[in-house]
């Protein structure tokens, strides 16, 4: 009886845990920093790397710019006469800032899945990565461009809207940056990464 009742309160702690989104990292620029505060992340993202093939470090500078880490982001609400809130641009929303409709179209492929949770977040976005290559020809470690379909759409991508967009290029060349820093912190800490309980046996 004594098993069961601890059984029971040990099963809704891990509810309780996992019903929180965790905060945003305290250090976000550096990936390894980001990694010993969230060794799940790493895992998350390393799943998503070896069923997909987009780099790591290209996955987390995405989310970087979309979220800066932040589970619950939303793009901010427009406003009237300056003062009065308005409604938000689009329907982004969680740490990959996916669109409703793009969302949808994820899970009908790969079930049901939260935009807060970041394991879900790091496989949308190896999902988006590999249809982008599939249909676009663009590379998993291209940062930069992987960043201009995610934005414009794959069809958007290939016709080139975001030729207009310079201010978009400029992002696109900001990811590329950071996923190249990544890259490079990741080859100093990976190897030190906290495994999960179930990688240890």
């Amino acid at each position: 009886m004594k098993r069961l009742a601890l059984l029971v309160g040990m099963t809704l702690v891990v509810m309780g845990l996992t019903a929180c989104t965790p905060k945003q990292p305290d250090n976000r620029k550096n990936i390894c920093e980001v990694f010993r505060q969230y060794p799940s992340w790493y895992w998350n993202a390393k799943k998503s790397q070896d069923k997909w093939g987009v780099p790591i470090n290209v996955q987390m500078a995405i989310i970087y710019q979309e979220s800066r880490f932040n589970a619950k982001a939303k793009p901010e609400r427009g406003k009237i006469l300056w003062v009065i809130p308005w409604k938000r641009p689009s329907t982004a929303y969680g740490y990959s800032q996916a669109l409703n409709q793009t969302w949808d179209h994820y899970q009908k492929e790969n079930g049901y899945s939260k935009r807060t949770s970041f394991a879900d977040a790091t496989n949308f976005i190896g999902w988006y990565g590999n249809m982008a290559n599939r249909k676009a020809g663009i590379a998993k470690n291209d940062a930069y461009a992987l960043y201009l379909a995610y934005h414009e759409g794959i069809g958007g991508y290939q016709r080139g809207t975001y030729l207009k967009k310079q201010w978009l290029i400029n992002v696109s060349k900001k990811v590329q940056s950071r996923a190249n820093i990544y890259q490079g912190q990741l080859r100093a800490c990976e190897s030190k990464i906290k495994k999960p309980w179930w990688k240890l046996f």
